[in-house]
């Protein structure tokens, strides 16, 4: 079993959250459960970005042109 916690949010954001869910039809059965799909999509999100260096982009670049991908 996961272990939950609780949190606060203020009530008219929950309310715009609860009338998410009902036009969702089904896909999420619970305020909760579509607080922790956008939490996780939104961190997952983060993880995913690499931003490169200057030195790591230029670098890059480099390897392309010498293997003639660009000019």
């Amino acid at each position: 079993m996961v272990e939950k916690v609780s949190i606060e949010i203020r009530k008219d954001l929950y309310d715009l959250i609860k009338e998410e869910v009902e036009r969702s039809e089904g896909e999420f059965k619970s305020v909760e459960e579509y607080i922790e799909f956008v939490l996780e999509e939104l961190l997952s999100e983060e993880e995913e970005e690499e931003v490169y260096t200057e030195e790591e982009e230029e670098e890059i670049k480099r390897r392309l042109r010498a293997l003639g991908y660009i000019s």
